[in-house]
């Protein structure tokens, strides 16, 4: 979708539809000379969150769409009633349209506010994946939303639009990335996918092969993937957008193309859902390309854990003993637990570059999912600052997080009688447990870690990549810059 910022009076717009409030299209339809087809269209119209209508005009706009409830509201509603506004826009035969809805008074909340909870609204409405459909679905006509803005917004929402189309493409490449099959997206394929991005000047991109983390002591990555016939790979990707003694930010995730659980075998039901796994590599690569779209006054490190996990004859066997590359042991109970396997190896070597702070983003645990369910990922961090802002940037955008405790009380749970620690704790806070296991290879570096085993895919009839958390990561790297 490519989004524009509309300039000159609404009275006077020409287009094939105009997207806005009740309050106003009313205004529109008297100064249009459509006030008696108005009046008839809208005769039983409710004004209230949820309802909309489009009516046919005469003259300079063709249709207008009435997003009901938008004239005042509270900000939740207004984020219902703009997803309702981008389903029902998006389903009309039209190119392009013109939207009217910031003039809506939100309490507490600014234009540029509204502006992104529409963009990420119809980003989300328009985004198709029909690439192995026999017969596709024909694509959305709609290519192009133009923003109306009041004039003394005009700037801000305009840095808003810029953003949001970098968003919108970032969205779009991790629920691509997403819904691909596990037998197309493999580790190689997501190395592929971030070479693109060294097309931009600013950006270079790297990998360690599975020769060099052997020779790199990453003995805990190549347990997970050294059962599968597709070789794993540690993706590195450096975007020099700031000052060049500026230390970077560093993005983390988990690439596991498939898990099928390893020895420790999933049970066959909803297993084809394991093709996302990798959801936190297609996060951080998704937050990274909208990062250099929107050519971010920061330096950036993305690195990229990407490994399948299968059972083989070369496969890591639970009780196996296995040495990181911080030079600590980790006796694997559980080849299921394998995410927190190859992102401690990622977490070591990210340290490497020096970070100012590391997110590291992963489907860890089912855990989280009893704990958090699907609307919000789980954030766990040792900085309070680092923690405070990623809850702000969630909030913000609507990508909320939800802080649990990384004590030293579940430490204990790792304990093992042959090596530094095992790769599972008991049945109890699974997602804690996880945490603290990777809590250990961050050393004093600012560090937080998202858990979106909930939040990052939809199941049943929905059933594809919801591109979170996409926008927290985004809204947290343009509030650092």
């Amino acid at each position: 979708m490519n989004f524009t910022l509309a300039s000159g009076e609404l009275t006077a717009a020409r287009t094939p539809c105009l997207m806005t409030s009740f309050q106003a299209a009313k205004k529109i339809a008297k100064t249009s000379g459509n006030q008696s087809a108005f009046n008839r269209a809208t005769q039983d119209f409710k004004d209230t969150i949820g309802n909309t209508l489009c009516i046919q005009m005469e003259g300079a706009i063709a249709r207008l769409l009435i997003i009901g409830g938008t004239s005042e509201t509270t900000a939740p509603n207004y984020a219902k009633a703009c997803d309702v506004a981008a389903r029902t826009l998006i389903k009309l035969p039209v190119g392009q349209a013109l939207v009217a809805l910031l003039d809506c008074k939100v309490k507490g909340k600014d234009a540029p506010w509204k502006a992104q909870t529409l963009l990420q609204a119809i980003s989300h409405a328009a985004y198709q994946f029909n690439r192995y459909k026999s017969k596709p679905i024909p694509p959305h006509q709609l290519k192009r939303i133009r923003i109306q803005a009041p004039t003394k917004s005009s700037p801000s929402v305009q840095r808003t639009i810029t953003l949001g189309n970098a968003l919108d493409a970032g969205m779009a490449l991790t629920k691509d990335l997403g819904n691909e099959p596990p037998n197309v997206c493999t580790p190689l394929y997501l190395l592929a996918e971030a070479r693109k991005m060294a097309r931009n000047p600013k950006v270079k991109v790297s990998h360690l092969d599975e020769k060099k983390m052997l020779s790199l002591g990453m003995g805990a990555f190549m347990a997970v993937s050294q059962g599968s016939d597709n070789p794993g790979r540690m993706i590195i990707i450096n975007y020099n957008g700031g000052a060049k003694n500026q230390a970077p930010i560093a993005l983390v995730g988990k690439g596991i193309t498939f898990d099928t659980g390893g020895i420790s075998l999933k049970p066959p039901p909803t297993m084809d859902e394991m093709k996302y796994d990798m959801g936190g590599a297609a996060a951080v690569l998704g937050a990274t390309k909208a990062a250099i779209e929107a050519k971010l006054p920061i330096n950036l490190l993305t690195i990229v854990a990407a490994a399948e996990n299968m059972p083989s004859g070369g496969a890591t066997r639970p009780g196996d003993i296995v040495t990181t590359s911080s030079g600590k042991t980790v006796e694997i109970l559980n080849t299921d637990a394998e995410g927190r396997l190859v992102l401690c190896d990622a977490l070591t070597h990210a340290q490497t570059f020096k970070p100012r702070t590391i997110i590291d983003v992963a489907t860890l645990t089912g855990a989280c999912i009893m704990a958090l369910g699907s609307h919000a990922s789980g954030l766990f961090a040792n900085d309070d600052a680092l923690a405070d802002d990623l809850l702000e940037a969630g909030q913000d955008t609507g990508d909320r997080s939800w802080r649990l405790p990384l004590w030293d009380d579940y430490q204990a749970g790792l304990n093992s009688n042959f090596a530094d620690m095992a790769n599972v704790g008991g049945r109890g806070a699974g997602s804690v447990t996880a945490a603290c296991f990777l809590s250990r290879f961050v050393d004093d570096t600012p560090w937080a870690h998202l858990d979106i085993a909930g939040s990052a895919f939809y199941s049943g009839a929905n059933k594809g990549s919801s591109g979170r958390p996409v926008p927290m990561l985004f809204k947290y790297l343009v509030n650092q810059s």
